[in-house]
């Protein structure tokens, strides 16, 4: 199988790449990735000179030049993480969220229809689910829970979801969705909540934690993430909506003192920082539908994830350093 790659060189992306290539080496895997300040060609350099990979630099908004790579590479199915993601830049800036997760996503489905009716997979988020109260911890999203979007972000990405849906409907393209819940590991750009507060802490900075830091969210190592949708590029249903979560909700502060606690850093750097505007609450993921159809569980606990992680920009300080510059 050849698989396309969207957005490759970001974080989810580049850990899918990775472990689709130690895990199926019969596979041959095209990266496509524009390399906004998101995208890191270094991260891909492990892999760089494997003959079963390739990477090409381009937009997946850009038609003439999406269709090209479909011409040319003969692509088996598509694994979409390409989007711009972070919710504080979407308030900046709705348009580009608009024209990456939307119309992107557009291009690359009219590629799949136009070249074969190609696999295509849709890396989703949980955000397009809204928000749920923090005195209810019975309530969790499932596939089947309404669409609520709090940001430009959730909304660009619930819009492409049901561009999608409409898709496989309409088309016959066979197409899936994943939906998960907030991801931490290696390579994660420190805009992010985990990565952003280890560099800080290493520097002995001031950790910057959105209002009283009780926002809560369901946390899932990014292994554990590449592992499902492996499971649903192979044996989801087509047509079907596949939730993703780590069962480890945590609260803001919580994750912030866990990572001063693991650095022995004092608990005086935290600070308490003016709310995000529309801040949603709590997500909590039902991922029992994966495990029941797939047989997918998470297999790396939130107290493993967080060690694991600190130790990687413990031990990889270069590539983060150069992306605070």
């Amino acid at each position: 199988m050849k698989i396309l790659v969207t957005g490759g060189a970001g974080f989810i992306g580049s850990n899918f790449i990775f472990y689709m290539l130690e895990k199926h080496p019969e596979c041959e895997i095209v990266c496509l990735d524009l390399l906004t300040y998101a995208g890191n060609i270094k991260t891909l350099a492990p892999v760089m000179d494997r003959p079963n990979f390739k990477f090409i630099k381009g937009d997946i908004a850009d038609r003439e030049a999406v269709y090209k790579l479909f011409e040319d590479e003969k692509i088996d199915a598509v694994v979409n993480f390409a989007a711009e993601s972070h919710v504080d830049r979407s308030i900046e800036n709705p348009g580009i969220f608009l024209r990456t997760n939307v119309m992107g996503t557009q291009t690359l489905m009219d590629a799949c229809r136009k070249y074969g009716n190609v696999r295509f997979h849709q890396v989703s988020t949980d955000e397009v689910y809204g928000d749920l109260p923090l005195d209810r911890p019975d309530l969790l999203f499932t596939e089947d829970s309404n669409i609520k979007t709090s940001s430009p972000y959730s909304a660009s990405k619930a819009s492409a979801d049901l561009m999608v849906l409409a898709y496989h409907r309409t088309f016959g393209l066979p197409a899936t969705i994943s939906r998960c819940s907030n991801n931490y590991g290696p390579y994660q750009f420190p805009e992010k909540l985990i990565p952003l507060m280890i560099s800080k802490a290493l520097r002995d900075e001031k950790l910057p934690v959105y209002g009283k830091g009780i926002n809560v969210r369901d946390w899932l190592y990014v292994g554990d993430h590449c592992s499902a949708i492996e499971a649903i590029l192979y044996r989801g249903r087509i047509g079907d909506i596949y939730n993703v979560g780590g069962n480890n909700e945590r609260t803001n502060i919580e994750i912030v003192k866990m990572i001063l606690k693991e650095l022995s850093k004092s608990e005086e750097l935290i600070s308490f920082v003016k709310d995000r505007a529309g801040h949603d609450l709590r997500y909590a993921i039902d991922s029992s539908k994966i495990q029941r159809e797939l047989s997918w569980k998470p297999s790396v606990s939130f107290e493993d994830g967080i060690r694991m992680t600190i130790r990687w920009y413990l031990e990889n300080k270069e590539w983060w350093r150069e992306l605070l510059k």
